[in-house]
This record gives structure tokens, sequence and C-alpha cells, in this order.
């Protein structure tokens, strides 16, 4: 992975001393909070509910054993002992001091992380694959060129003050699990004739006015993405409303003037500006990629996972659940769950991390990744190892075997935390995944994404949701609308609103319809909810959902 440079570190180090200052001004009275909120939200530093939130950028999603030790330090030296992973690869600390927030952002600089652009109207955290460097179907390892894209996007001149927060996502795989199509702009590594290069979307994203993403470029050559993409964000600059911040996103720009209108304006800007980049930015990429190189893997026996396999039904559960296909058949990816029954959704504590780094450093060649999805994931475990990997997972709360299973939700803070939100998330996902654990179906129910959003900006992807639910304020008392058959992978689909909302109360049971419902009309245990729905349409399943409006019909 990629370790930074003499130029990175006095980079940081100036930058944390800049916003020392600022803090100890607004300590002191001399910045009202007015003046402060441009400063802080450059440096990742948001006033949420009840205290400051500092949000730390994990690039693209990969961290060292070291680095994710330095993050339990954190969550035990200045906040609570733990952190919130997010749908953007990053994690927060909800509860620190605001005096002691430089101590944090020197003490991130010591392992080469940084809080920037984790937040205001720029280039956030660009994110990646989480499977990256490690899948089977991978046409090449993203995290190089999303490396690149941080580094240029880092303090751009004319990039600090869009309209609106932007988002880049990137994958080197045809099975989307970056979620591209969501994205501002979505960069899929594609192959044509033998050459690299990509596809290029443009104008996705959820909140308010949720929009797929559309194909601005089937096939940009790899030595043209900084070039092109600097004329997408000059355009976007220009073009891109400003007197309303609800219509400041790329996805309105496109929609207001069409496809084909940006794409020209594009590619005439496009060809301005890529003789200015003269290859300097290729010359950088080759320098990250080195950085880069796949891990040397051991061959060894397989008995150990074969016997584990055979004789042990819990982890042969979690093998099942919990582990991808790496390029290397003797390897597994494992992903570990943070969504143990009754937890909230992408916690982990101090401990954890700490364990979670150790079983990187001792069986996972020192790489963890921090999936959009809200857990980790160790990308290179020598399939003789799985066993002993599961045991500590066990030990430390962290060996759930339910990824991608009715519990594996997905939720933003909500109303616990954010002052955005109208409503609670993390309840409804604790409630959720401890009723359907009671039950003990989830492993028959087989695949299926729930996603939680306390409120219209979408944090918790809930358009995107085989199920999705949007916590939404109704005079004063929470209201829980639901979506159906959303899809966050290569084919990308919106949810249908299924109807009138539900209480906090009443949400729980609704899903437990639904998903009895499910059960009832699917056509065998190999089809999953998404394909039942795709095949049968919103009818039954509202159907379902309502019984009343059943009856009253009948």
């Amino acid at each position: 992975m990629y370790s930074y440079s003499e130029f990175d570190t006095a980079f940081l180090k100036e930058r944390n001393a800049q916003f020392r200052a600022q803090v100890e001004r607004r300590v002191d009275g001399s910045l009202t909070e007015d003046e402060f909120k441009p400063l802080r939200l450059m440096n990742g530093v948001y006033l949420q509910l009840h205290a400051y939130m500092l949000r730390v950028a994990i690039p693209y999603g990969t961290l060292n054993s070291a680095q994710m030790r330095q993050l339990a330090f954190l969550a035990e030296r200045w906040d609570r002992g733990y952190g919130h992973f997010t749908t953007r690869q990053n994690i927060q600390y909800n509860w620190p001091k605001l005096s002691e927030i430089p101590d944090m952002l020197d003490a991130l600089a010591e392992v080469g992380l940084h809080a920037i652009q984790t937040s205001g109207n720029t280039i956030r955290n660009v994110t990646a694959d989480h499977f990256a460097g490690a899948a089977a179907d991978e046409v090449l390892d993203p995290r190089p060129v999303a490396e690149l894209i941080r580094q240029w996007s880092t303090d751009h001149p004319e990039f600090q003050f869009l309209g609106r927060k932007f988002k880049i996502a990137v994958t080197g795989s045809g099975d989307d699990r970056a979620v591209i199509k969501a994205h501002d702009i979505g960069l899929q590594i594609v192959r044509q004739d033998g050459e690299i290069g990509f596809r290029v979307l443009v104008g996705g994203g959820l909140g308010r006015t949720p929009m797929i993403g559309k194909v601005i470029r089937d096939f940009l050559p790899q030595a043209d993405l900084l070039p092109y993409l600097e004329a997408i964000l000059g355009v976007y600059n220009l073009l891109g409303r400003r007197d309303n911040k609800y219509k400041a996103r790329i996805k309105i720009t496109v929609h207001e003037h069409g496809i084909q209108a940006i794409r020209e304006r594009v590619e005439t800007l496009f060809e301005r500006l890529r003789p200015t980049f003269a290859g300097v930015d290729q010359a950088r990429l080759d320098v990250i990629e080195k950085a880069f190189a796949p891990p040397s893997l051991r061959n060894a026996s397989l008995a150990a996972y074969e016997q584990a396999y055979d004789t042990d039904p819990v982890f042969r559960s979690w093998a099942d659940t919990n582990l991808a296909e790496h390029q290397n058949q003797q390897h597994a990816i494992v992903t570990i769950s943070l969504k143990a029954h009754g937890a909230t959704p992408g916690d982990a504590s101090a401990e954890q991390m700490r364990a979670m780094a150790d079983l990187a450093e001792q069986y996972g060649h020192n790489e963890l990744r921090i999936s959009h999805e809200q857990n980790v994931i160790l990308p290179h475990v020598h399939k003789s190892d799985l066993p002993a990997v599961h045991a500590t997972l066990k030990a430390f709360g962290l060996g759930t075997a339910n990824i991608g299973l009715i519990s594996d939700i997905i939720a933003c803070p909500g109303m616990d935390y954010c002052a955005l939100a109208t409503a609670r998330s993390i309840p409804i996902a604790q409630e959720i995944a401890t009723r359907f654990d009671e039950l003990k179906i989830e492993h028959d129910i087989g695949q299926l994404k729930i996603k939680i959003s306390g409120c219209i900006n979408a944090c918790g992807h809930h358009h995107v949701g085989h199920i999705g639910i949007l916590g939404l304020d109704r005079a004063g008392v929470e209201n829980y609308q639901i979506t159906l058959g959303g899809d966050g992978t290569q084919d990308t689909t919106l949810g249908e609103r299924a109807g009138p909302g539900f209480s906090a109360d009443a949400i729980v049971p609704a899903i437990e319809r639904l998903i009895q419902g499910y059960l009832d009309l699917r056509l065998d245990a190999d089809e999953s909810f998404l394909q039942a729905y795709r095949r049968l349409g919103l009818a039954p399943f509202k159907s379902v959902l309502y019984p009343e409006a059943r009856a009253h019909a009948a």
C-alpha cells in the first residue's frame, strides 16, 4: 500500500499546525462558530447533536495494522472507546473535545492518516471495491488509480469550494462492489483490445433526488484519466447550480442540460487540458503502482481448513457466509462482520480494532479493508489459517456469520448523533437484527440487503437496498417509509416506495410480514428476495405489508 513521502508528511504537519491555531482561536472566542465552520469542515470536523465529530479518511478503504491500532488508540484516548465505520470507507469519532482534535490529527499523521476533505463542498474521500487486489473477477487493482485521484484532488485550488460535495468511486471488476452508478463520477476499469482504460459514468447520486449515473465515455485510455476528470469537474463547477443547495449536485446539472450537452462540453475542455498534464500524472502513477505490488502468497496444505469445515458446523456456517473467492485458490477473502445481532452497525471497539490488526499482521499480509457496507475485510488469508482466524474473531465478538444476510444492515448514525437526521436508524437496525436472530431464519431467507437512512440525505443508501427504510419526521413523530427492489450492484436500480410509512413500533413487524410473504411467494430456496421481487413486481409484496388495505378491498 502507499506510504507517505517526505512531501506528504510535511504537508500534513503544516496543515495540522494551521488547524491547531484555528481551534485555539475558536476556544478563546476569537472566532465565532459561523466563522470557524468552513475551517473545521476542511479538516473533517462536524458539529453534531451532542458534540463535535471527527471523520477520518481511510483512502479507498485500505489500512495496515499500525494504522488500525492507531485508530484504536484514538478511540480510547480521545473518545469513548469505539469508532464508527461509515458507508464512505471512513471512520467517525463521535465524542471528541474540540480542544483535543488537533492532537488526534497529529496522532493520525504519525501513521499516514488524515481527515482532509472528509467534509465540505469538495472532492471527498475516493472509495473503491473493498476486495481490490484480491478479487478473482478483477481486471486490475483499482487502488493505485484511487491514490492518484486522491493526490490530484487534495487541496486542488479549483475544486475546494464547489457547489456541493463531490464523490468518486472506482472498481476494477465487472461485479460492482463500489456502487459506482450512485456516485458523481463512477469509474470502472476495463480492458479493450488489450488496452487498460475506464468506463466513465457521471451524474449518479442518492439523497432527496436519487439518480443513476450515465455513461459519458465507454472507454477512456488510462493515460487520459486525470485531464478527463478535471474536465468533468471544470464543466460542473461552471454550470452547476449555486442558487439552491438541493439542486447543486452534478446529477442535477446532467439532468437539466442532458448527457450529450455535458459530454460535448467535457470533451472540448478535455482537449484543452490534456496537453498540460504532459505525462506527469502517468509517471506518478508508475511510482504509486509499485507500492501496491501483490503480497507473496504461500503454498501450504489445506488439511486444517478441510477438517474444520467438515467437523465444525459453526465454522462451516461462517465460511459459507463470510468468505469470498480469492485470485489464488489456496486463499480466501475474509469479511469480518461488524453487525453482531443487536449491535450498532459499523461500530468497532478499540479492543476489536486491535484484534483485527493482530489478525492482519499474523495471517493477512498486514492488510485490512473497510467496506462501504460497514464491515472489515482481511483480503489475503490462506485457507489453512481460517480456523485460527475464526476462533479469534469469535473471542472478540466478531465471528457473526451473516454477511449479505438480513442482519448485515447498512445504517447511518441517524438521530442518535446526526444534526440533520429526522429519525433514528440504529435502534431500528438493532431491532430487526435481533428479531430475525430470534426467529432463526436468516440463513433460510438468504441474500437480502436492508439499508436504513435517518433522513432524506440517504447516507444509509436506502434507495439501493433490496429493502430500503427511510426515517422521516411526521408532525414530530418518527415515520418509516419502505422502498423495495433497489440494487447497488452493476445492475443498479432505485427502489420503489411501497406505500404509507410505519411508526417506530410498527416498522419491525412490517418487515417481518414482508419477509414471511417473500418466503411464501418465492419459487424455491434458491430464489432471492430481489429475484422474487423482479419476477412478481410490487403488488404482492405491498399486499402483505398492508393487510388492512387488502381486507378493506375485499
